[in-house]
């Protein structure tokens, strides 16, 4: 699902802290698509969750990668294997916290480039 940046407010605001304004546009994006917020930047021993949503019954683990242009690539090829792991070790940790059980879950990136005023939903991006 790809969607346009159209809120150009937004980036002057968070304009010092890139990773901050990256994750506001996401959720702004995905609260928009009707996702409900469950949690914003997860922590736990085994890494960080950029935002954990909720929609039709499935949990979202969605890493947020952005960039200003595609000079040096997709900000979505910076969610190496490694990246791919801690995500779900830290999604394994979330889930058993908040005992959860039973419940369907994907891993999510969302890219944004800023240049080009563009936003993509990658949806089950990748899996366990």
């Amino acid at each position: 699902m790809a969607g346009i940046i159209t809120n150009t407010g937004v980036l002057a605001m968070y304009k010092d802290n890139k990773g901050y304004q990256y994750e506001e546009i996401a959720k702004r994006y995905l609260l928009k698509n009707n996702y409900k917020i469950l949690e914003q930047n997860f922590t736990s021993k085994f890494g960080e969750i950029d935002i954990i949503a909720l929609k039709d019954g499935i949990i979202s683990f969605i890493e947020v990668k952005g960039r200003k242009n595609i000079k040096y690539g997709l900000p979505r090829e910076a969610v190496t294997i490694s990246k791919q792991k801690k995500i779900i070790s830290c999604a394994k940790f979330f889930l058993l916290q908040r005992k959860y059980s039973d419940i369907q879950c994907q891993f999510d990136v969302i890219e944004i480039i800023l240049d080009d005023k563009v936003i993509e939903h990658i949806e089950d991006a990748f899996c366990t």
